[in-house]
């Protein structure tokens, strides 16, 4: 049986640390999208909009990072493995994306934020073991 505490409990190593502050960088962005969209457009200089997609897209982020804050407070290493491909293909999409003209530059700041996350855990985990 698991330890009914372990979903409250601080991370544990560097990695978990470094998954637990991407799991916060999702969930504050997501909270911007989905509850304040225009606003969230306005710092990046973009047109407000009234489509439905940043919000449903601010949900999912939110709920991705509580998934990430989750799998830090529990040591998921699998997860932190996972996490590392998944943010390393999301941001070479991000960059894809902005080179071919179909999205803002702003995005590769979004682009710069995965890889230096994917980066910093993928440095972590080795250091460990």
């Amino acid at each position: 049986m698991s330890d009914p505490n372990a979903a409250r409990a601080e991370p544990r190593s560097a990695a978990a640390r470094s998954v637990a502050a991407f799991g916060l960088y999702l969930a504050v962005l997501g909270a911007g999208l989905a509850l304040a969209p225009n606003t969230m457009l306005a710092i990046f200089r973009q047109p407000p909009t009234s489509e439905p997609w940043l919000r449903i897209l601010g949900i999912v982020a939110c709920v991705l990072g509580g998934y990430y804050l989750a799998a830090a407070r529990g040591d998921a290493v699998v997860f932190f493995r996972a996490s590392v491909w998944g943010r390393a293909v999301g941001a070479v999409g991000f960059a894809l994306l902005v080179a071919c003209g179909i999205a803002p530059k702003f995005v590769l700041l979004m682009a710069a934020l995965d890889a230096a996350g994917a980066a910093s855990t993928w440095t972590l985990m080795r250091r460990s073991g």
